[in-house]
């Protein structure tokens, strides 16, 4: 069963899902789902001995095409719909011992494209309002199968989160006529105590405002805003300084860094002429042997609480780019 309700103390949505209790949870090699099907092996969910990169809908989807009716009558102040939408999982490579970071530069590459294909399909579904493209990597984050895969939601709504950060955008542009992007960036570019990898079309930086100890968000220059209006040098750009920060990430604390990779971008809707393509990165570490907690302040008010300065946490991952 699954469904969307209405939070109206937060004017979002929340979706319930209950047949994912019931999801393959670390299971052992032999039986990992996301692995290529040996003659006589397991039955995986991906019928070849071998392959570069493979889409498929999830199994467990929060989201469905043709979701059922809900389960219950929604509320007057609180409305209850159906969970329409789409949930794919991107398998980046047949090598279960591998991982974002370790992938080849050509084969980061062919992955942005893939990512390109699936946001402009995705976009192009009535229902659809955000396409939301990201990964989740290690136990400290919750993952349930540790074989590198990312994951896409094709949102019916606009979630909380990426809805008030195109609100500020908006707020800031009409304001002042320029985008947020170009002056933030500007900013940090500027200073510089912050960046620690730049090129002609992106750059790594860790925000001024970071939330998290390590937090890097990659960001278009130029006034690109999704992956749909990303030429290809701009692609191959953005797979470049993805692979960059992953491997500074794995040489920080000398393990293979647990993180969020979250790609934002323009809503599916036209209008958004102030957005622009970006990746956030969340590690949930903030020593090598300690994490950070979304404890009482950030849980329960959304005021977070970052353990480091980001100039100091800035001058250790630059230290640590190839």
């Amino acid at each position: 069963m699954s469904e969307l309700r209405y939070h109206p103390f937060l004017e979002t949505w929340v979706m319930t899902a209950t047949h994912r209790q019931d999801r393959t949870f670390l299971p052992p090699l032999d039986f990992c789902p996301l692995c290529p099907t040996q003659a006589g092996g397991f039955p995986t969910e991906i019928p070849a001995e071998d392959f570069d990169i493979v889409v498929f809908e999830n199994r467990f989807p929060s989201l469905r095409r043709n979701p059922e009716p809900p389960a219950v009558e929604g509320l007057a102040m609180a409305p209850v719909r159906p969970s329409s939408g789409v949930c794919e999982v991107v398998v980046y490579t047949s090598d279960h011992a591998g991982s974002f970071a370790e992938l080849s530069l050509p084969k980061v590459e062919r992955l942005v494209r893939v990512w390109k294909d699936r946001y402009t399909e995705l976009s192009s579904i009535p229902e659809v309002e955000y396409v939301f493209i990201f990964e989740n990597k290690g136990r400290e984050i919750g993952v349930t199968l540790s074989h590198p895969h990312g994951q896409i939601y094709a949102y019916p709504y606009i979630p909380a989160t990426l809805a008030q950060e195109l609100a500020s955008e908006r707020n800031y542009w009409e304001a002042t006529g320029t985008t947020l992007w170009d002056d933030w960036l500007g900013a940090e570019l500027s200073d510089g105590r912050r960046v620690i990898a730049e090129d002609s079309e992106f750059v790594a930086v860790v925000p001024y405002f970071a939330r998290y100890p390590y937090e890097v968000w990659v960001v278009a220059r130029r006034g690109v805003r999704s992956l749909a209006g990303a030429d290809e040098a701009t692609l191959d750009a953005l797979a470049e300084a993805l692979r960059k920060v992953a491997r500074a990430y794995d040489r920080l604390f000398g393990f293979s860094l647990p993180y969020v990779m979250a790609m934002h971008q323009e809503p599916a809707a036209a209008g958004y002429e102030f957005a622009r393509l970006h990746v956030e990165f969340y590690p949930p570490h903030r020593t090598h042997d300690k994490l950070k907690y979304l404890a009482g302040s950030e849980a329960g008010a959304g005021a977070f609480i970052n353990d480091t300065l980001p100039e100091s946490s800035a001058a250790r991952l630059r230290a640590c780019v190839e």
